[in-house]
């Protein structure tokens, strides 16, 4: 079996693959402090409490945004699975063409997802939207040519932002509202962080479509831990949740 994660900004995001597939996944609040004692036990806990024996898993692959964490995230591999975690990170083979006038600037969550959109999607133009922390939209071309794209803020960021900021503005739930109109400052809250979001993707998509495929025809992709609120908008052609986890797996496959 191979353990795949994925270390956020807001969380740390697992799968365990056996014969290619994914057969569990599991998620953490990301702890800046966290040991790699800590770590390494919630790993093997989480593991065995599903059923599966961490002594089988023959490699480790990982990708991080979070600097602070990659010391611990390492070591507990080390130490509790005895392995040596890969890393996606710049210099590794992705399969891709990085255009990105840094590459190693590129967040590796982003290569990840662009790393599973070519291989499941040869030969198309893709927009990858990624509803997490940060909400990302990045252009993959036919050709395995990553672009670039946009970064804005996500809902929670968003969220945050209105209740630290504000005198009077509460935390709200993030959920897909029942109408646009919000009758109560919540609901209010919750619409402006619904269809702000649904219109700023609506809005960048379209022009990366004009900007970078002069309106022809590619393939747009949600994924992340709030695509699926946007399930029944029409934004995307498919939703993909696994798809960061499925890179992390397909990169690892490339770097034996």
């Amino acid at each position: 079996m191979i353990l795949c994660i994925d270390a956020g900004n807001t969380q740390l995001y697992g799968g365990l693959f056996s014969e290619g597939k994914v057969v569990l996944r599991f998620r953490k609040v990301t702890d800046m402090g966290i040991s790699s004692d800590e770590l390494g036990f919630f790993l093997k806990g989480v593991i065995r409490e599903n059923g599966f024996d961490p002594d089988e898993i023959r490699r480790i692959a990982c990708c991080s945004v979070v600097p602070d964490l990659n010391h611990a995230l390492v070591n507990s591999c080390r130490r509790y699975f005895k392995k040596e975690p890969f890393m996606l990170k710049s210099g590794v083979k992705t399969g891709l063409k990085i255009r990105y006038k840094n590459p190693g600037a590129v967040g590796a969550d982003r290569i990840a997802n662009a790393i599973a959109a070519a291989k499941r999607y040869p030969n198309q133009n893709m927009i990858i939207a990624d509803f997490g922390t940060a909400t990302t939209f990045d252009v993959l071309t036919s050709e395995k040519e990553y672009l670039g794209g946009v970064i804005v803020p996500g809902m929670r960021l968003s969220m945050r932002a209105l209740e630290e900021n504000t005198a009077k503005l509460p935390k709200v739930e993030i959920t897909t509202p029942s109408r646009v109109c919000g009758q109560t400052t919540e609901t209010s809250i919750q619409s402006g962080l619904y269809y702000g979001a649904l219109g700023t993707a609506r809005e960048v998509i379209t022009r990366l479509q004009r900007e970078v495929f002069s309106g022809t025809e590619s393939k747009v992709i949600g994924t992340g831990g709030f695509s699926g609120l946007f399930s029944g908008a029409g934004l995307f052609d498919e939703i993909l949740p696994d798809l960061v986890l499925e890179g992390i797996y397909d990169a690892q496959e490339m770097n034996p």
